[in-house]
């Protein structure tokens, strides 16, 4: 039986066959695209796990795809590309992309890449829901729905992730790094504004919802659930 199946866009025919190789070794059904506008048609008709995204394609770039693949599907994305740059890695993130791989790669970090964010996803987590509710506010990421005081709010996916992250971990302290790890899911160097621009997007629909926790700034550490009067 298949673990799963894996979408594999590049337009590097070898490095395609390469992760093929690998990927199908671990039991995944692997379907290949070469451009973006295929990628998008292989999306819609195979319904594919997984997606692994080289960014430098033919047509439509990865960061066009993936944000085409964010407005209807949570598929986890690996972005997969020559580029290194801090400002790459954070678009990457900012559309959406759930880890990010720089090339030249070697084979077994991309398939232990693969597990940890099928781990980090749920995908490997079939009958646990993954929920977490404080006063007026729940947040399902089995089905990636936030709702204040009964009203659902629509949230992008790290967003979801993230305050899912820190009030499963009422009052405890998170730095950037911490955060960047844990939500992101790999090693990051460089600028960690992104986990800024997050907190202010969600203190934006969080903010006076309610008096019994609040979405706290520790000054020159990080960030936390604060949760009043501590947690029982």
């Amino acid at each position: 039986m298949s673990a799963g199946k894996i979408l594999v866009v590049d337009d590097d025919t070898n490095i395609c066959e390469i992760l093929r190789l690998y990927i199908e070794k671990e039991d995944y059904q692997v379907v290949i695209a070469n451009d973006g506008n295929e990628a998008l048609r292989l999306f819609e008709q195979e319904h594919p796990d997984f997606v692994m995204l080289d960014v430098m394609l033919p047509g439509m770039d990865g960061w066009a795809v993936c944000r085409e693949i964010r407005k209807t599907s949570q598929c986890p994305i690996i972005m997969l590309t020559a580029k290194g740059e801090v400002f790459d890695k954070v678009l990457g993130l900012e559309l959406g992309a759930d880890d990010y791989i720089t090339k030249p790669f070697e084979p077994k970090e991309v398939v232990a890449r693969i597990r940890a964010v099928m781990r980090r996803t749920g995908k490997t987590e079939n009958a646990r829901v993954k929920e977490v509710k404080w006063d007026k506010l729940s947040i399902n990421l089995t089905n990636y729905e936030l709702k204040v005081d009964g009203k659902q709010i629509d949230t992008p996916p790290k967003e979801m992730e993230l305050i899912y992250h820190l009030a499963s971990n009422p009052n405890r302290v998170f730095t950037r790094d911490q955060l960047l790890d844990e939500v992101w899911g790999f090693d990051y160097y460089g600028d960690s504004r992104t986990v800024d621009v997050h907190i202010k997007r969600l203190r934006e629909k969080l903010e006076g919802v309610s008096d019994k926790w609040m979405l706290k700034t520790v000054w020159g550490v990080g960030y936390k659930f604060e949760v009043k009067g501590g947690v029982e």
